[in-house]
């Protein structure tokens, strides 16, 4: 027992403790704001930015339709509680996410002619193809004329999760299952496919490898993944299910964040999540104390400044992100030198 005790990595130990530290401590200790304005979206921003990253980072397939996917993930799962109320709950977010990933295989079909700015551009019109069905379309929201309708009750083996606390360990355990799956599908061979992808697709058909199969399964996965985050996003976090909570600008904050905390990178995606969650907040502090003043636009618009200062910044100087930052910190100061873990 001593001598296992001994193998197990720094890394691992840190681990360890941070998951302690995630599920015994902060739920008891932390309070509503920690929860419902840093952890919760943190945790549903991350697992899109894996999403993203998985097709973004290894498959090399650019999308800024990640919002959409997740808007598809929200409403499948709010009907599907809502029609069919004996389905357990976590059945139908999976059953939600399965909707999310066909529907990204559909909008994913061009990939296999187009490339770059060409293919960015066909995966937008699924960005406004969704919201305008979902906004036109008053069924999905069970003929609400506002089309915002509250998040269902989520009760998970006769647990009522409703409370902030509840909700952090809901979305905690699900962000996690999924980001190790990730990490496992990315050092499998369909990880290794979607590679040879990016890195050169004419050598990955030459060599034998499936690109039309493995940019379709690249885009259903992703958008799985996309789809359990909009779940996370519109009932954990807003609260409410609306097509508006899934714009645009929410498939660039998604796209900012893998490209802030590193491109094929599990740990990134969430590193680029809290700099994005927290930064809004530390600007809106730092404008009251400094300026008196807490005006939303201005902030807003400060945070755009500096998000695109820090993307420009870190493209000249640390293309890979946020993450091989801290590798190197890591490396140098702790432990010497460590083969990089995503």
């Amino acid at each position: 027992m001593t001598a296992a005790l001994r193998t197990i990595a720094p890394r691992q130990w840190a681990l360890i403790a941070l998951l302690v530290v995630a599920f015994a401590v902060v739920p008891r200790l932390g309070f509503d704001y920690l929860f419902d304005a840093i952890l919760l979206p943190v945790l549903a921003l991350g697992l899109a930015g894996i999403g993203l990253n998985l097709l973004t980072g290894y498959a090399g397939q650019i999308s800024v339709g990640s919002a959409a996917f997740m808007a598809v993930g929200a409403f499948g799962a709010y009907n599907f509680m809502l029609r069919a109320p004996g389905v357990p709950v976590l059945v139908s977010f999976i059953l939600a996410g399965l909707i999310a990933a066909a529907v990204g295989i559909v909008f994913g079909l061009p990939s296999l002619r187009l490339k770059g700015f060409y293919l960015l551009v066909s995966t937008l019109a699924a960005q406004f193809f969704v919201q305008w069905v979902l906004t036109n379309f008053h069924w999905f929201a069970n003929d609400d004329p506002s089309g915002v309708v509250t998040a269902p009750q989520i009760v998970i083996a006769g647990i009522d999760v409703g409370t902030s606390a509840g909700r952090y360990v809901m979305c905690l355990a699900i962000v996690l299952l999924l980001a190790w799956a990730a990490h496992r599908l990315a050092r499998s061979q369909v990880g290794r496919n979607w590679i040879a992808i990016r890195d050169n697709e004419t050598a990955a058909a030459v060599i034998g490898d499936s690109v039309f199969r493995s940019k379709l399964l690249a885009f259903a996965i992703s958008s799985f993944y996309c789809g359990i985050a909009g779940i996370l996003w519109a009932f954990a976090y807003l609260r409410t299910v609306e097509s508006d909570g899934f714009s645009l600008d929410l498939s660039f904050r998604i796209l900012f964040i893998v490209i802030i905390g590193g491109l094929a990178s599990i740990r990134g995606a969430f590193l680029g999540a809290v700099l994005l969650v927290t930064l809004p907040l530390l600007l809106t502090r730092f404008g009251a104390a400094v300026f008196s003043s807490t005006n939303s636009g201005v902030i807003e618009l400060a945070e755009m400044i500096l998000v695109g200062l820090l993307i420009i910044v870190l493209l000249i100087a640390e293309p890979d992100g946020l993450v091989s930052l801290i590798d190197r910190g890591w490396k140098r100061i702790i432990v010497g030198r460590l083969p990089r873990i995503s």
